[in-house]
């Protein structure tokens, strides 16, 4: 019972753990902020496609 501060002192394997939460954070934060800065380009392209595709005629003989 009294040895268990010494030994969490000297334990780093939570350490690691708290390494990979913010290195998968801020992944996760770089993937969203890709998202919404390609969101509004992707949204007016598509616009415009479907724009263009609406206006074609199609001729049945």
């Amino acid at each position: 019972m009294f040895g268990y501060p010494t030994r969490f002192q000297r334990e780093e394997d939570g350490a690691v753990t708290v390494d990979w939460v913010v290195v998968t954070a801020a992944i996760a934060g770089i993937g969203v902020a890709l998202v919404l800065n390609i969101q509004a380009g992707a949204t007016d392209t598509a616009d415009g496609i479907g724009n263009f595709v609406s206006e074609q005629r199609v001729l049945l003989d």
